[in-house]
């Protein structure tokens, strides 16, 4: 059977901290417009669709080439609700009034702006030669993890007897970023309902590829990073050759 991707970009309207934040304009377009530009651009993708429930986002993604086939029901874009329910709900309702289900689901985060085009094809290259149902994007973060009480006391999470502060002798710690990239086998998702099934794997990112824009402040450096990616990105491989 020929495998069918399908791209779905989530873009849930009621951001709260970043108001209208999917398409809000980010370094001159809509921030939706990057995840759209991109899937179809990628010539392993099959159809691209935003998952929505305004109105006014599925205009704007039907402006820069998405499919919207119909609005996500408003039970399914709650501020508590599970994005699992809205990938269900789509595929079933895809198979129903289009007799289509692809093989595989993409999720492109529209919060993502600094995805690379070799996050997706080294993402499907684990997909493709492993016995995976699940391959995502992740970036290291330090290994040490703590949250804060209500009283702002510091406890660690990961507490595993390491009492070294020397963080190389902690194991490396990794954080989905953003889920920049998540590929999932469709049968696999209908059976587990879960993206992150029980055979999952992940490509690594650079860290500061991986900012996921949920904060004012994220958003800024994200635009900072975004008009001089080139230059960071040369910087960092000259430091990388100097050190080696």
């Amino acid at each position: 059977m020929r495998e069918k991707l399908l791209a779905v970009i989530p873009a849930r309207s009621g951001s709260k901290r970043i108001p209208n934040k999917n398409i809000k304009i980010f370094c001159g377009k809509p921030l939706i417009a990057y995840p759209i530009k991109q899937a179809l651009s990628c010539h392993i993708i099959d159809r691209v669709i935003v998952d929505t429930d305004s109105p006014r986002i599925a205009k704007i993604a039907k402006k820069y080439g998405a499919e919207v086939p119909w609005l996500r029901p408003a039970r399914l874009a709650q501020d508590r609700s599970q994005y699992v329910s809205s990938l269900l709900y789509l595929l079933k309702r895809l198979q129903k009034e289009q007799n289509y289900l692809p093989t595989h689901v993409i999720i492109l985060q529209t919060t993502s702006p600094l995805r690379a085009m070799r996050d997706i094809m080294d993402t499907w290259r684990l997909m493709r030669t492993t016995n995976v149902t699940t391959a995502l994007t992740v970036c290291s973060t330090h290994p040490r993890l703590y949250y804060l009480s209500p009283k702002r006391d510091l406890i660690l999470v990961n507490d595993t007897g390491n009492k070294s502060t020397n963080t190389q002798s902690w194991r490396q710690g990794y954080i989905l970023n953003g889920c920049s990239v998540g590929i999932v086998k469709t049968r696999a998702f209908l059976k587990e309902k879960s993206v992150i099934t029980k055979k999952t794997k992940a490509v690594i990112c650079p860290k500061w590829r991986s900012i996921d824009l949920d904060t004012p402040e994220e958003w800024v450096m994200a635009e900072v990073l975004y008009k001089n990616k080139e230059r960071v990105k040369n910087r960092i491989k000259a430091l990388e050759r100097r050190h080696n």
